[in-house]
């Protein structure tokens, strides 16, 4: 393991005024996305829509830290031959891939996941690395359904433990880890129970990187922010949610990580951008605040581009737009009259 390159591309990841895009959605889940806005998810077409993203160059050189490809893309070619992997780092970004297997369900558990992917890891990042990868993902699930003991300790840990040895074989083959614990807010949880959930998963997320010997300062977090499910009664305004949220990673994240990178987790993109902005501004934070979005950064320019030749201008503009507005708010210098220019 190369701690100073770990470390320089982790603290890249999360420079000042610039987050990373997620385009690492499944074969299904960008189905589901193109479904929505009447494209057929083919393979030219989902090879279009993301060469679209990165030859967005300024953007990219501005505002984009890295991206995280899925196994497919990282594998695809431009329209002209060059690899997308090759565009993406002539646009001043780090190319990165997801390299879990999806949430499976753990049995005896009463539906909650376990995120599988790590027989024969090490291989694939090896793979990864000779495609220009330099940085991974892995996403582990934890849903809360109180009326249900959800979550459970053996989920909570389980998910931590799989984290950890991902992180570490990461690090082994001088690949930068994601660690991405994610407190769902699909349920009706108040931003209580989010709260002291999310203390117990990152609790338990460190315990477990550091008994697998993994170096925090070879990494990027991914969390949640601390806020009400969806079907809660009580929405908590954006100053709640980035005080709980900040207060929660004071009290578990050591400082010795170079930088928080949010999930957006269902969020609208206003939303999660003023979240973003509201905790940046609280200031004093030991490490870095910024966006680590999928939909958040790409349902507007999904939306313009419609899979249509004669919109990539207007699409572009919009992703531009987008990566803009979460920039500042990663330096708190977003403001909502900005999203009307």
């Amino acid at each position: 393991m190369n701690l100073d390159i770990l470390n320089a591309t982790a603290r890249a990841m999360t420079a000042p005024g610039k987050g990373i895009l997620a385009a690492d959605e499944s074969s299904s889940t960008i189905k589901k996305r193109f479904d929505a806005i009447g494209v057929e998810s083919t393979f030219e077409n989902r090879r279009d829509y993301r060469e679209m993203l990165f030859r967005t160059v300024e953007t990219m050189r501005n505002r984009i830290s890295g991206v995280i490809l899925y196994d497919e893309t990282i594998r695809q070619e431009a329209a002209d031959g060059a690899p997308l992997p090759t565009l993406i780092e002539a646009a001043g970004s780090i190319p990165g891939i997801k390299v879990d297997h999806g949430a499976k369900d753990l049995p005896l558990q009463n539906g909650e996941t376990l995120t599988e992917g790590l027989d024969g890891l090490g291989a694939r990042l090896q793979d990864y690395a000779k495609l220009g990868a330099r940085f991974a993902k892995w996403r582990g699930v934890i849903d809360i359904q109180r009326a249900k003991g959800i979550p459970s300790h053996n989920a909570v840990h389980a998910n931590a433990h799989a984290l950890a040895r991902y992180a570490a074989i990461c690090q082994a083959n001088d690949i930068v880890p994601i660690v991405e614990p994610e407190v769902l807010m699909d349920g009706d949880h108040d931003i209580a129970q989010c709260r002291d959930i999310t203390i117990w998963v990152l609790n338990e997320v460190f315990r477990e990187l550091y008994y697998a010997n993994v170096a925090l300062e070879g990494i990027v977090l991914k969390p949640n922010m601390v806020i009400a499910g969806r079907k809660c009664p009580t929405q908590n305004t954006v100053a709640e949610v980035a005080t709980e949220t900040v207060k929660v990673l004071k009290t578990c994240v050591p400082a010795a990580v170079p930088g928080i990178a949010f999930l957006s987790g269902g969020q609208s993109d206003i939303e999660a951008t003023a979240h973003l902005d509201a905790m940046v501004r609280l200031g004093a934070n030991p490490w870095p605040l910024t966006f680590s979005y999928g939909r958040a950064l790409q349902a507007a320019p999904q939306k313009a581009w419609a899979g249509r030749p004669e919109n990539v201008a207007r699409a572009q503009a919009a992703f531009a737009h987008r990566a803009e507005m979460n920039g500042l708010a990663s330096l708190g210098q977003w403001r909502e009259e900005l999203e009307a220019a």
